[in-house]
């Protein structure tokens, strides 16, 4: 693969210079060798290949050549769709029954089944909830090996039931622990992994489609999986919705034998809880929070009297996290947490991509903003068009009357 600058077209308008996220293109004097221009963009090793600069480019003197990949093997021997569940304290995480909610859609549009892997210690009794909540196989590895999380352990076992079974597409949760296994397995299996996924689609061609944010979150790429299988992605909390349970739903429970030859090159001696974190803003359903136009710490204490007054949690933007007004637990965004609450609150804040990944999926969004053109508008349900600071007293004022 490589990148090219055709010198009969290049004007050096440095309409490309602008453009590239990377700082690989500057416009220099080269009169002596085109004569027809005096300037021509040269682009240097710092270019990722990324493209930006060939869709930029008015008069299309910027191209990449892609050289062919071939498949290394059959693709067409790999059906299904898997998600790995992921349980803590005998329970599931959420995030496993939103991507068994997601993992159903998948699987309908490949015309194929929705497979589940479980492994745990004593689990006998939960391959019931997966198929309740969509799954048509679930892959079970009940040993005392998995009594608690040792990461060697569950890469070994799901890569090995990975090339013994052949599904087409893998989805882990984004969490500590999913992380910390889905970039091992897919090198295990020298296959494509997305980490961070805020969308997932099959296209015409039947790849899956995930789509993620990238430059800093200044644009969404769709990235896809065309010469290796699995197709792997790791998708946040919050991002996609669970099914509805159906107890009667009905499906396979395939018991999965322990790899030999599984070594343990660390020992857990015990578990401590962050009791630092005051509230979990993935699980509520009620979030107020505030951005750069809160001002400062003092100035949090009306969005903090706001979700006191609603029974919510607290958020915040990055900016306001970074100005110190509050701690990173509170961090709604792509480098905080991703949260689907019943009702969002944005007070003083912009907008900016990086927010909105972590909260658009909200079931109602109101926005308070001095500022009329903010994009937090555009995905807001409600939006009020005023100072925050004489907004939110009012509408505190007016909930505890309502209770009256």
């Amino acid at each position: 693969m490589g990148i090219r600058v055709d010198s009969s077209k290049c004007t050096g308008c440095g309409i490309c210079e602008k453009t590239c996220p990377f700082g690989a293109i500057s416009i220099e004097d080269r009169k002596k060798e085109h004569p027809r221009f005096k300037r021509i963009a040269v682009i240097s090793s710092a270019c990722a290949l990324c493209g930006a600069c060939v869709e930029a480019c008015p008069f299309k003197a910027i191209s990449i050549k892609k050289e062919e990949q071939k498949p290394s093997e059959d693709l067409t021997l790999y059906k299904g769709v898997w998600v790995i569940a992921e349980m803590a304290e005998g329970d599931f995480h959420g995030v496993t029954f939103e991507l068994l909610g997601k993992g159903r859609g998948l699987a309908e549009k490949r015309n194929t089944y929705l497979g589940c892997v479980l492994l745990g210690n004593g689990i006998a009794d939960k391959a019931g909830e997966l198929i309740s909540a969509g799954a048509d196989r679930v892959i079970s590895c009940d040993d005392a090996i998995f009594k608690d999380f040792y990461d060697t352990a569950f890469v070994e076992t799901i890569a090995a039931m990975i090339k013994e079974h052949k599904p087409e597409i893998v989805l882990l949760g984004a969490t500590a622990c999913g992380r910390g296994i889905a970039s091992r397995i897919s090198g295990r299996l020298k296959c494509g992994l997305t980490a961070d996924c805020t969308g997932l689609d099959i296209d015409s061609n039947g790849f899956l489609v995930q789509t993620r944010p990238a430059f800093g979150g200044n644009i969404m790429a769709e990235i896809l999986s065309g010469n290796t299988r699995p197709q792997m992605a790791t998708v946040r909390h919050k991002v996609f919705k669970p099914l509805a349970a159906d107890p009667a739903k009905k499906g396979e429970v395939i018991d999965f034998p322990l790899p030999g030859g599984i070594e343990l090159n660390m020992s857990i001696r015990d578990f401590v809880k962050d009791v630092t974190q005051r509230v979990n803003i993935a699980d509520a359903d009620i979030i107020v929070s505030g951005g750069r136009g809160v001002g400062s710490q003092e100035g949090f204490k009306v969005i903090e009297n706001l979700a006191g007054t609603l029974g919510g949690a607290v958020g915040a933007s990055r900016g306001a996290v970074d100005a110190g007004w509050i701690p990173y637990s509170h961090q709604v965004g792509q480098t905080g947490r991703t949260v689907c609450p019943k009702l969002y609150i944005a007070c003083g804040i912009s907008g900016a991509i990086q927010h909105l990944v972590g909260m658009q999926s909200s079931d109602v969004i109101v926005a308070i903003n001095k500022d009329s053109q903010a994009p937090i508008f555009q995905v807001a349900d409600y939006g009020i068009v005023a100072d925050l600071f004489r907004v939110l007293p009012v509408l505190i004022k007016e909930i505890e009357q309502s209770r009256r």
